[in-house]
C-alpha cells in the first residue's frame, strides 16, 4: 500500500536500526542515559536554546508547555484549526485547568497576526473575565495544508506578546519542513518563542519521540512534569539513537517530500470535482476538497484503498502527506488512482 495518511507511518532506516541496536544506554529518569543526553544537547544547540527534553510524543511536549506557562483558570489563544485545540483530547482543560480561545486566521493560512490576537486578549480586564495566559503557534500548520510561518512573523508576535507579559509556545511538530521550505534554520523560525516542541517521528522519520526546548529553568521543571505525565522512559537511549540519526540526516532530504507533494497538488488541480489551491502546497501536506464531486470523503478513501493508496478524510476534505517512504513513482501511481476516481 502507498500510505499517505500521515508522515507518522514511516519506518526506521537501516542506519536508525543499527544505531538503536548498538546504543549506549542508562537510566534517563536519573538523567544518566548518554544517548538521550546527546540528543537533547544537539537539539538545544540547533534551536539555540539553553536546554531540551526528550519526550515520548509531541502531544506530551505540547501539554507540558501549556502546563508550565499557565495557571488554572486562564485561557490559551490558538488558531482554530490548531493541533493542541483539536487533536489533543481536551488535555489543556484536564491537566492544566485552562480553556482554549480559538481564533480564525483571516487569510486561511492558519497563522494568526498580532492584530487578530490582540482583539481577543484579556489583559488587565475585569475580574470576571478569563485572563489570557499563553499564545500557541503552529509551524508548519497541519490543517492549513502545511503552511509556513516566517521567522519575521513569529518574532513580531513573540515580541508583542512579551510586551504584555505573555509567553509564546510553538507547536513545531514539522518545523524542519518549514525551515527547508523557507530556506532557513529552525532557530531563525523560533528564536523568540519561550518554548518549542518538535517531532522526530514525523517528517524526520524516527520511530518514536519528540523534543521540547526552552530555558534551563523551564526544562528542569518540564522534566518533573514529564514524569508526572508518565513519560519517564528509563533506557530511552535505544529510541534516542534513532532520533539522533533523524535530527542529523533527515532534514537534508525533506525537499524531496515537498517536491512529491507539489507534483501531487499539480495533478489534483486538473481533476473535475476537486478543489485545491496548488500554490499553497509548500511542504509535505496536500489537502483538497471533494465537495463538488458528489462523493463523500469515506467513499473516496475507500476507492483509493482499492487502488492501493491510503488517505484520510476530514469532512469534505482529503489529506495526503508525503514522507521518506513515498517515492516519486508512488506519487505517479497515486495520480493514476485519483484519475480513475475523478477523471
Amino acid at each position: 500500500m502507498i500510505d499517505l495518511r500521515s508522515d507518522t507511518v514511516t519506518r526506521p532506516t537501516a542506519a536508525m536500526r543499527a544505531a538503536m541496536a548498538s546504543a549506549e544506554v542508562g537510566d534517563d529518569v536519573y538523567g544518566e542515559d548518554p544517548t538521550v543526553n546527546r540528543l537533547q544537547d544537539r537539539a538545544a544547540e540547533m534551536f539555540e536554546k539553553e536546554s531540551a527534553l526528550f519526550v515520548p510524543t509531541g502531544s506530551m511536549g505540547n501539554q507540558i508547555a501549556v502546563k508550565l506557562h499557565t495557571q488554572p483558570g486562564q485561557e490559551v489563544i490558538i488558531e482554530e484549526r490548531g493541533h493542541i485545540f483539536n487533536y489533543e483530547m481536551g488535555t489543556p482543560a484536564l491537566a492544566s485547568g485552562v480553556t482554549i480561545r480559538p481564533v480564525k486566521s483571516s487569510d486561511g493560512t492558519g497563522h494568526l497576526t498580532w492584530d487578530e490576537i490582540a482583539a481577543v486578549l484579556h489583559i488587565d480586564q475585569p475580574y470576571y473575565a478569563c485572563p489570557t495566559g499563553l499564545i500557541c503557534l503552529e509551524n508548519t500548520h497541519n490543517f492549513a495544508g502545511g503552511s509556513v510561518m516566517t521567522g519575521e512573523h513569529c518574532a513580531d508576535i513573540c515580541e508583542r506578546a512579551h510586551e504584555v507579559g505573555l509567553p509564546v509556545h510553538m507547536d513545531g511538530a514539522r518545523i524542519f519542513n518549514a525551515a527547508v521550505a523557507a530556506e532557513t534554520r529552525v532557530a531563525d523560525l523560533t528564536r523568540h518563542c519561550d518554548s518549542v516542541q518538535f517531532c522526530l517521528s514525523k517528517g524526520l522519520g524516527a520511530p518514536v519521540g519528540s523534543i521540547l526546548v526552552g530555558s534551563k529553568e523551564f526544562i528542569t521543571e518540564a522534566r518533573v512534569w514529564r514524569k508526572r505525565f508518565g513519560g519517564g522512559m528509563r533506557q530511552a537511549g535505544i529510541l534516542a539513537a534513532a532520533g539522533l540519526i533523524a535530527l542529523e540526516e533527515s532534514p537534508e532530504r525533506l525537499y524531496e517530500d515537498h517536491a512529491n507533494a507539489k507534483r501531487l497538488a499539480s495533478a489534483l488541480d486538473g481533476f473535475p470535482g476537486v478543489e485545491i489551491d496548488e500554490g499553497r502546497v509548500v511542504t509535505n501536506i496536500v489537502i483538497f476538497s471533494i465537495r463538488e464531486s458528489g462523493m463523500t470523503s469515506a467513499e473516496v478513501c475507500s476507492e483509493l484503498r482499492s487502488h492501493g493508496v491510503l488517505a484520510i478524510g476530514f469532512g469534505s476534505d482529503i489529506r495526503m502527506v508525503t514522507h521518506v517512504d513515498i517515492s516519486a513513482s508512488d506519487i505517479e501511481k497515486t495520480i493514476r488512482a485519483l484519475s480513475a476516481i475523478f477523471g
